[in-house]
């Protein structure tokens, strides 16, 4: 068995989305100073990797710290939209591009799928444009009950409140994991691990995403 690293390293001032909160991750104290290092740090909950809780945009949503355990770990499987290549910028993530792997899309299960847009990070154009998922297409794997989503974009969709909307709603509450990377690392099957910060009464938290495979 191996581990693969799916997640980012939080950095001072990384990029992030336009209107969130800046990244700030700065000395505290120094061993110098009183002994022992320690770090001052103020960030988004929805930094880098992370995933999203119902409450993210439903004010009667379950917040990060009432989502069941379960629902961040286990049996995954990958859905490659770019084997061995990626994406263009702004591809919209269509319901056709999602039915060759329909058999995957059962409910409970745990999907992740690659655009290759993870070669943005670290560049503006990685918030602005980002393959989208279509509206129809988000219809379409809800429609299905899946228990989670990851992807290698920040955001399922540039219709962003609408297609959160869709996924998170009661009833369903989609996991919803994002800006994953190193996709292209991955088998079609793997276990998932990705526990979120335990933030009480809050949207979401940074988490670190690992793959066990086999």
């Amino acid at each position: 068995m191996k581990l693969i690293d799916l997640s980012y390293p939080l950095e001072h001032g990384q990029f992030n989305f336009p209107w969130d909160p800046k990244i700030s991750i700065i000395p505290h104290n120094s061993v110098s100073s009183i002994g022992y290092n320690i770090t001052e740090m103020s960030l988004s909950s929805h930094q880098g990797t992370h995933l999203d809780a119902p409450f993210h945009f439903y004010d009667d949503g379950k917040t990060i710290d009432q989502m069941k355990l379960d629902g961040f770990y286990g049996s995954t499987a990958l859905v490659d939209l770019a084997p061995n290549s990626h994406l263009e910028a702004k591809t919209p993530l269509t319901v056709g591009m999602f039915e060759p792997f329909a058999e995957k899309f059962q409910p409970g299960a745990k999907i992740i799928y690659r655009t290759g847009w993870d070669r943005m990070f670290g560049k503006p154009e990685f918030f602005s444009d980002f393959p989208t998922l279509t509206l129809e297409a988000a219809k379409w794997i809800a429609e299905r009950k899946i228990a989670l989503l990851g992807m290698d974009t920040p955001t399922p969709s540039t219709d962003w409140k609408e297609c959160h909307l869709i996924l998170l709603k009661n009833g369903l509450e989609i996991v919803i994991v994002e800006s994953l990377t190193r996709l292209e690392q991955l088998p079609e099957e793997f276990t998932f691990i990705g526990f979120p910060l335990n933030i009480k009464g809050r949207d979401g938290a940074p988490i670190r995403a690992v793959a066990l495979v086999e």
